[in-house]
């Protein structure tokens, strides 16, 4: 099973719940797709575009489940990400763990596989 990541606030995560979908973030909604990461990706990913938000969930997300939808496409320094072009199936989620920040304000990510 490969595994993905998705940081969101977590009022959004609890509408997706109650929707049994997840159709992106304003940027998501901006880019045409949903972004996210993979394990080696995800702790720059929450230095540089979510530090100093608190209340955030860190999702994993089993990307087989997500099927042709899915495409890993160039983005920061050239690096292959994963990018999902429909809505998140709440029932690809592996796992949805709040989040607390570090010294510096980021999100403190933890042991990621």
């Amino acid at each position: 099973m490969k595994r993905i990541y998705k940081l969101l606030d977590a009022p959004s995560w609890e509408a997706a719940r109650a929707a049994g979908v997840f159709s992106g973030s304003a940027v998501d909604a901006r880019d045409g797709f949903i972004h996210f990461s993979d394990a080696g990706q995800a702790p720059d990913t929450a230095r540089l575009h979510f530090k100093g938000q608190s209340g955030l969930v860190l999702l994993t997300v089993d990307a087989d489940q997500l099927g042709e939808a899915l495409k890993w496409e160039p983005s920061r320094g050239g690096a292959l990400f994963p990018h999902l072009f429909g809505p998140l199936p709440v029932t690809a989620v592996i796992e949805a763990r709040a989040l607390e920040l570090d010294a510096d304000g980021a999100p403190r990510l933890g042991p990621l596989s």
